[in-house]
């Protein structure tokens, strides 16, 4: 028998402004791996943290049976500062420290438990991970993306939890890094709950649960009969949308033929009562017995209407909420053969080994994907492609309008609302049209309107995608870091189709070898300890 270790109970989420993120969620999660998916914005990482203890509900109670270890969607974001802290050992090492310094309170020698080894065992973590590079105090924000993450993971490892909840922890992970998660967790004998979309990593689960404004739902089996089974629903639901509008056709054509063949009965009726040469008392009785019957005619009729519609409502609900988010391409035109870019004897910053110089001239026609492991400065090469940083030496020539949109997604100011900055990418473009296209990306007037730094990750990233790809003049040179972070599955499915019919030249960082398959790509950007390497895809 399946050991309980969470239990939810009536589980609700209220955001600060008085709206409901969810409500009424009851769902047990025992030792099966389940993966946790839903669209962006439903709520997925708040249920994670509420689940972790991080987070209390608004109602309701959460039952915990075990110790739990909570890895963040933004690990080093949300992390104070520094390695061990990110690990999940900081207080441990940090009151470690003041005991060896001569410390006697009571508070540290219960942070420190049995842990008296605990930074020599995390020095051998991040030895074995290949960190070695890295002490417990180093800060965070020198890492990048994939190192951070890693060292999350590590924390996992380390803790001596019952149960994992990992909130998209293959962001950021190089090939290799994934390949090495999965099968770590494949041997994993505790609990495990994955907020994720990779569909590779879902499919290593026992069990899927869907979160939707609906609540949560379980479908036992991995994503593959996940996948198969909400494909049958969306079209059971557009089945039932049909049938619910050819109903309502129906009843509608023949409420109006009743309503003739009454009308009729009253003019003939009418006529009738006058040729009959019958009192006026008597006329007037059946007049009123008439306009009776037609008034509770009208009500049935209307309340027939009012059902009708609430059925059609209620059908086209359920579609509404598998249409996928619509990413709009940038009007720009090709470029064709002519150079977007030329780095000649560029030395990159933050690099190590040969990948520190590049040499490399990048056409208009050219789709090229950016693939290796972290660390070994794809992220700091679009930083230079982009304008951000400048090389150590060198010369570098991009002489086209460029979009970028880097992993941490700087170009997005948090403590500002993004119809705000969308105004200032685009300000010819009507407010009108720019609300409108992110209602397309199912960021509503509310969403819009609140700072940035609110919105869930995959909202946060599809806001970027918008503000980068409406600026004035359109973007000649689409460059992306990781962009697949973060977005659900239906979103990362809208951002492969937009690409496919994006014109200009595109350079994307992923290590999502399915995601980028699906790009049409012509390069792929290697670093080698020989230096960078250009070679057809």
């Amino acid at each position: 028998m399946a050991n309980t270790f969470l239990t939810l109970d009536g589980v609700a989420s209220v955001l600060p402004d008085g709206r409901t993120l969810f409500s009424d969620l009851h769902e047990s999660f025992d030792d099966r791996p389940t993966g946790l998916v839903g669209r962006n914005g439903v709520g997925k990482s708040t249920l994670a943290r509420m689940l972790a203890g991080h987070e209390a509900p608004a109602r309701g109670r959460i039952g915990r049976a075990a110790t739990t270890y909570y890895l963040a969607q933004r690990a080093a974001d949300d992390s104070a500062s520094s390695v061990a802290e990110l690990a999940g050992v900081g207080e441990a090492i940090a009151a470690l420290a003041r005991i060896e310094a001569g410390s006697s309170d009571q508070r540290d020698f219960d942070a420190v438990d049995e842990r008296w080894d605990m930074r020599e065992r995390l020095l051998d973590a991040l030895q074995a991970e290949g960190l070695g590079h890295l002490t417990p105090d180093a800060r965070t924000s020198a890492l990048s993306g994939g190192e951070a993450m890693r060292v999350g993971l590590l924390g996992a490892r380390l803790c001596g939890a019952d149960y994992l909840i990992l909130d998209e922890p293959s962001n950021h992970l190089d090939r290799e890094a994934r390949s090495e998660l999965r099968n770590w967790l494949r041997t994993w004998t505790g609990g495990l709950l994955v907020v994720s979309h990779d569909r590779e990593l879902l499919g290593d689960m026992a069990r899927i649960v869907e979160l939707s404004p609906q609540g949560l739902r379980s479908y036992g089996g991995g994503y593959a009969f996940y996948a198969e089974t909400s494909a049958q629903e969306r079209d059971a639901a557009q089945r039932s949308l049909d049938a619910s509008k050819l109903e309502r056709k129906r009843a509608e054509q023949a409420m109006r033929e009743q309503q003739e063949r009454q009308v009729r009965r009253q003019s003939r009726g009418r006529r009738d009562a006058g040729d009959a040469n019958l009192p006026r008392i008597m006329l007037g009785g059946r007049q009123s017995r008439s306009e009776a019957t037609a008034g509770k005619l009208e009500q049935q009729r209307e309340a027939t209407r009012e059902a009708l519609a609430a059925k059609v409502a209620d059908a086209a609900r359920r579609v509404n909420e598998d249409v996928a988010p619509a990413l709009l391409v940038p009007g720009t035109a090709r470029v064709a053969r002519r150079r977007v870019a030329v780095l000649q004897d560029v030395v990159l910053p933050h690099v190590r080994g040969g990948a520190r110089t590049i040499d490399v001239v990048l056409r208009g026609n050219q789709r090229v994907g950016i693939t290796g492991r972290n660390g070994s400065g794809k992220s700091t090469l679009l930083h230079v492609l982009a304008g951000r940083i400048a090389p150590l030496s060198g010369s570098i020539d991009v002489p086209v309008r460029v979009a970028w949109l880097d992993q941490r997604l700087a170009t997005l100011d948090p403590a500002r609302p993004l119809i705000v900055q969308m105004r200032e990418a685009a300000p010819s473009v009507a407010e009108d049209t720019l609300r409108l296209r992110l209602a397309l990306l199912g960021l509503d007037a509310r969403k819009i309107g609140i700072p940035t730094g609110s919105l869930s990750g995959g909202e946060r990233l599809k806001a970027a995608l918008a503000q980068a790809l409406v600026a004035e003049p359109p973007p000649e040179l689409l460059l992306l870091d990781e962009p697949g972070n973060h977005l659900d599955i239906a979103s990362l499915e809208a951002l492969e189709a937009m690409l496919m019919q994006y014109e200009g030249a595109l350079v994307v960082v992923s290590h999502d070898e399915a995601f980028l398959d699906r790009l049409a790509l012509t390069d792929r950007l290697s670093p080698t300890p020989e230096g960078w390497r250009l070679l057809p895809w």
